[in-house]
């Protein structure tokens, strides 16, 4: 494509997600009507770890998060404030001294911080999916963080149940696995709790049923990474495959000693209490099978901050944005969809018990981009 010096720069976009255990910031641009993501930061501020029994965060756990938030504010200098959207959760939501943090915040980074409902969460982690995972049809959503988990039934972009519930990694880990201690006792007792906080959504979930489940967040992740290390290399999650990851989890004493292949040293300290939790839901749900997502609450952030976006299906919006960027002959390509439709709909009418609805949807993407050289 030729340089246009008069083409303008593509507008910058960042969310950062000021978690229970890590704080996360994603940033992207729109490029031919596509969201691209162009960086990722990370850090571990393990923020839960501060709060003591009065729900206050200590001063040594607000000063690793002022010193996270430091460095992300030095990657979004020149930012907009428009184009920056930072969101407290789980701890943030439970701390009495929240507004002191807040407050302190506003002197290291020049964007204000919103405070979100756990049901505001939900929703946008669910949005977050949306928006990046191909699979159609009503969804289950899942995410367990370092201090709450969120579950979410929905389809089309709309939200039919949403919950949050106080139950996370990082604090079942200071509640059930007192001194990081593993043995069959505690990790039950996790699993149980798990399950009973779920007692009272957990009809509501499964008469709306869903086609797919799909987890987000570091346990989910840390969990799939570990089944395709031992050789379950489409990574999906099953009870067969969970109660397998128990029994290797139950092989050590303590989270210091945990060696499972694909488990970073980092997720050792929270992994046998999110592995727990992650158990909890699927006896309470009675789920036969979890994806990974690639998309959480971040990606629903910046979704929302790019109104745009809002609705659409990410694969239309990347099959247009290709047809843009490689100037197909759109009447070209209207007059082969209008031949290769009406050959479809022959082939319906001969073989309704092969018909999908995602054909009609992959023919039109495939008409659009047969001249573009493109591989897909």
């Amino acid at each position: 494509m030729p340089i246009n010096e008069k083409t303008p720069r593509p507008q910058e976009f960042a969310a950062v997600d000021l978690g229970s255990n890590s704080f996360h910031m994603v940033i992207a641009r729109v490029v031919d009507g596509a969201m691209q993501i162009i960086g990722r930061l990370k850090q571990r501020v393990h923020l839960a770890d501060g709060l003591d029994e009065n729900s206050v965060l200590s001063e040594e756990a607000i000063a690793r998060g002022l010193n996270c938030l430091s460095l992300f504010a030095e990657r979004l200098q020149g930012f907009s404030p428009s184009s920056v959207c930072i969101v407290g959760t789980h701890t943030l939501r439970q701390a009495a001294n929240a507004a002191e943090f807040l407050k302190r915040a506003e002197k290291v980074i020049p964007y204000p911080i919103e405070i979100i409902s756990g049901n505001e969460e939900a929703r946008l982690i669910f949005m977050g999916v949306e928006h990046t995972q191909p699979e159609r049809g009503r969804k289950l959503v899942i995410d367990i963080g370092g201090g709450s988990t969120e579950l979410v039934i929905g389809e089309d972009f709309e939200p039919r149940l949403v919950e949050s519930r106080r139950m996370g990694c990082v604090s079942f880990s200071q509640i059930y696995f007192p001194g990081g201690t593993i043995n069959k006792e505690n990790f039950q007792r996790a699993r149980l709790s798990a399950v009973q906080k779920l007692e009272t959504l957990a009809w509501q979930f499964r008469i709306q049923g869903w086609n797919v489940a799909l987890g987000a967040s570091g346990t989910i992740k840390a969990a799939q990474e570990v089944l395709v290390a031992m050789g379950e290399k489409d990574g999906f999650i099953t009870p067969e495959r969970l109660e397998m990851l128990v029994d290797e989890v139950l092989k050590y004493k303590n989270f210091d000693a945990l060696s499972l292949p694909g488990l970073s040293e980092e997720r050792k300290a929270v992994f046998a209490p999110g592995l727990a939790i992650l158990c909890g839901v699927f006896d309470a749900l009675a789920i036969k099978e979890l994806r990974l997502s690639d998309g959480a609450l971040r990606e629903g952030v910046l979704y929302e901050m790019e109104g745009r976006f809002r609705h659409q299906d990410i694969r239309s919006r990347t099959a247009q944005s290709l047809a843009n960027q490689y100037n197909i002959d759109r009447e070209q390509a209207r007059r082969v969809l209008e031949t290769t439709t009406h050959i479809f709909e022959q082939w319906q009418e001969q073989n309704p018990k092969l018909d999908n609805p995602n054909l009609s949807a992959l023919l039109k993407w495939a008409v659009m981009l047969h001249r573009s050289g493109v591989e897909y």
